[in-house]
């Protein structure tokens, strides 16, 4: 689905609102952020960024460079890090703006080289086979249409390489993520103001169950590696039920071997 040029100036807009334009150190220490208002959300995502580190990145490493496709890549503090590590690393966003889309990538680059590629999910510009490692990096819940989005990232993916996913919400039931979905509308007014409408327009798919991931691309086998996280998000669960609120999305990683 084509999304109008007006979510994106909206979600940069409102992405910097919330205080995601790093520079300098603080963008450089990414996903270790250990200070600010965002530190506590990177305390989340950098677990899981060890978590494919180890479970995901170390395996396959050996005496030649990975080619790895970050896609959501942002910022590209990834392929930073995988750049760091010697690997050939691209950055793949259909964001280039300079709050944390590609257009903030420029000192990072310069530091530890790795490519950056303007181009949809739906469409990506890569022959069969091209990459070692795909991984969705906060990002499959921005799809909108999931069979179609992973089976451009399995084409790409050479036999015996590896899809991942880390830090998209998933539900165990699909209930509560349409119901996470109703409440973003609900209190869009209060959370995007008047860019409400413009940021609730597109069609993403929001969040994933581990049914809808199995039946996307028949044949891939996922595998769940739940992350240890800090206390307080470990303890969401509980509280939800204590609130007789809908349960909470977990982030974890997600792999599937291509066959």
């Amino acid at each position: 689905m084509e999304v109008a040029s007006d979510f994106y100036t909206e979600y940069a807009r409102h992405r910097e609102q919330e205080g995601r334009a790093l520079r300098g150190t603080a963008l450089k220490s990414l996903p270790y952020l250990r200070s600010g208002r965002l530190a506590r959300q990177w305390d989340v995502r950098a677990r899981t960024f060890d978590a494919f580190v180890s479970c995901v990145v170390k395996p396959f490493e050996g005496s030649s460079p990975l080619d790895i496709l970050d896609l959501g890549a942002g910022n590209g503090w990834l392929s930073y890090r995988m750049a760091q590590r010697g690997h050939r690393a691209v950055a793949l966003d259909i964001r280039n703006d300079s709050v944390d889309g590609l257009g903030a990538a420029a000192e990072l680059v310069a530091e530890a080289p790795f490519d950056c590629v303007g181009a949809p999910f739906e469409a990506l510009p890569f022959g069969r086979g091209r990459f070692d490692i795909t991984l969705f990096n906060a990002s499959l819940h921005y799809a909108s249409d999931l069979a179609e989005v992973l089976g451009e990232a399995v084409r790409v993916t050479r036999r015996g390489g590896v899809l991942a996913i880390m830090d998209s919400p998933f539900y165990r039931r699909r209930s509560d993520g349409e119901a996470m979905i109703a409440e973003k509308r609900i209190q869009g007014r209060t959370n995007f103001g008047d860019a409400a409408d413009v940021l609730l327009s597109p069609n993403f798919i929001e969040y994933l169950t581990p049914q809808s991931l199995v039946a996307a691309v028949p044949g891939l086998c996922w595998k769940r590696h739940r992350v240890l996280y800090p206390l307080w998000y470990e303890l969401r669960p509980l509280l939800a039920r204590l609130k007789c609120a809908r349960a909470p999305s977990r982030f974890d990683l997600w792999t599937a071997d291509i066959p």
